[in-house]
């Protein structure tokens, strides 16, 4: 009887079929899971990596409903078309405070897991606002409205508390001084000493020019951290320590 002639048996006797697809799958679901039981974290550590800001994290929550995520993705691949054009390919440490992650599936406009730091403020206003005025071939629609639309810190307290539930590590300092450090960051003119030696470096800064705090500051401010946490003159990769 050959393989074949076997093979058959196995697939006219629903029963036998069954029985051996689970046995397969048990075998193979062991192998993978099974050695994560002995690690003790499966995301290297990475030093720069903190949690958003309140202000950050307000601003992502806007970027999340306006649905950027749609046309823009979050996850540079280690490929080097992809390294040359975006910089250095994405380390699973820079979302493990992103509830939900933001690598997207499909690049409509590109990645911008480092944008932040590459425009400046008055080129995101720009952009935001009117896209084609800016890049000229460009298909995103138009935000003016984030611009007109004032944004408070009346809600920021429960939107960390969310996120600490699922393991963010924000400490009772930062979540007393939510709304501090929410209007704070976008305004230098006031004290930031607080923000500062709560979550290290963050840019402070007017981010949209107006006198008000709106939804483009915090969209903004959020645009303006992403892929500036890691200093990668200096990161070396566990693999090559």
């Amino acid at each position: 009887m050959s393989i074949l002639d076997k093979h058959g048996i196995i697939e006219r006797n629903a029963t036998l079929l069954l029985v051996l697809s689970f046995l397969v799958v048990t075998i193979g679901g062991l192998v993978e899971i099974v050695p994560l039981f002995y690690l003790q974290n499966t995301i290297e550590d990475v030093q720069g990596v903190r949690p958003y800001t309140p202000l950050e994290l307000a601003g992502r929550q806007i970027y999340i409903r306006e649905g950027c995520y749609v046309c823009h993705s979050q996850m540079i691949r280690p490929m080097r078309d992809e390294v040359e054009r975006y910089g250095h390919y994405s380390l699973a440490a820079e979302s493990k405070y992103d509830h939900p992650f933001q690598w997207g599936s499909k690049r409509t406009g590109p990645d911008l897991a480092r944008v932040g730091g590459k425009y400046s403020d008055a080129w995101h206003v720009d952009h935001l606002s009117n896209p084609q005025a800016v890049v000229p071939e460009s298909i995103m629609p138009k935000y003016p409205y984030l611009a007109t639309t004032p944004i408070t810190a009346d809600y920021i307290g429960e939107q960390m508390w969310a996120n600490q539930v699922v393991g963010v590590p924000y400490t009772a300092d930062e979540m007393a001084n939510a709304k501090a450090d929410f209007e704070a960051q976008a305004d230098p003119t006031k004290d930031s000493s607080g923000l500062l030696a709560r979550y290290g470096k963050v840019d402070v800064a007017n981010f949209d020019g107006k006198p008000e705090l709106t939804e483009m500051d915090a969209l903004i401010a959020y645009l303006q951290v992403l892929g500036t946490m890691v200093d990668f003159s200096t990161f070396t990769p566990v693999a090559s320590r």
